[in-house]
């Protein structure tokens, strides 16, 4: 996870380097790849290795972010006994649920937030299929979620901001800007209209201070991930 995105405000955006501005899309790419494995599946040993690893930051300057470190990092120093167990058991419980009905976990499918009966295979699946085959993108048949599914869209997130760092690298800004604005309009229309509403419900069926603390941090992430995709399109503007 990465704090570096918190640190740029609006000025500092301003009087980026283009490397500069390339470094950020690598960083931001780097946390909505491990959000979306997060999200994708349960942890497993490499990962958990991986995490127990990582210096979370203190001051991010998020204070929903700050919070979800400490979540996590708190969680990871105290678990001792049959970790990967436990926060698999936390991920069933948040996420799948009985599999009775759509109101027995935080179901993470944009269609079941954005249809009246909470169903699944919504409009909202057929319109992020369209944008991402409109990006040249199919889902990976080893990706056995729906399209709508949350991990899905914070990947498909992912390919937009290293695409972008690669188009800043090779001097293609009109590229890199184009794609920076398709970010700007998938976060507005689809992850901040029904993700925040999602990570409620994480909180309320999550019991692990680990997936409470991811919650926070994606919460917090996307909060500050739109407000930059905003004030780099206003500027290119």
């Amino acid at each position: 996870m990465t704090e570096m995105i918190n640190d740029v405000t609006e000025e500092a955006a301003e009087a980026m380097t283009v490397e500069d501005l390339a470094e950020l899309c690598d960083s931001r790419a780097a946390t909505y790849e491990l959000l979306a494995r997060l999200y994708r599946q349960e942890v497993d040993q490499q990962l958990l290795d991986e995490l127990i690893a990582t210096d979370y930051p203190v001051s991010s300057g998020s204070d929903l972010m700050d919070a979800g470190y400490y979540g996590i990092a708190k969680y990871l120093s105290n678990a001792w006994v049959d970790p990967l167990m436990k926060l698999s058991v936390d991920y069933t419980r948040a996420f799948l649920g009985s599999g009775i009905d759509t109101y027995s976990a935080a179901y993470p499918f944009e269609s079941v937030y954005t249809s009246e009966k909470r169903l699944l295979m919504g409009d909202a699946r057929d319109e992020v299929l369209a944008i991402y085959r409109s990006c040249g993108l199919e889902k990976s048949e080893s990706w056995t979620v729906g399209e709508d599914h949350v991990a899905v869209e914070l990947e498909f997130m992912r390919v937009l901001a290293h695409r972008t760092a690669m188009a800043l690298r090779a001097g293609d800004e009109e590229r890199a800007f184009s794609l920076i604005n398709t970010q700007r309009n998938f976060m507005g229309d689809h992850l901040s209209s029904w993700v925040p509403v999602f990570l409620a419900e994480v909180r309320r069926f999550a019991e692990t201070g680990f997936y409470l603390g991811v919650a926070d941090v994606t919460e917090g992430f996307l909060e500050e991930d739109a407000a930059l995709l905003a004030d780099l399109v206003s500027d290119h503007d």
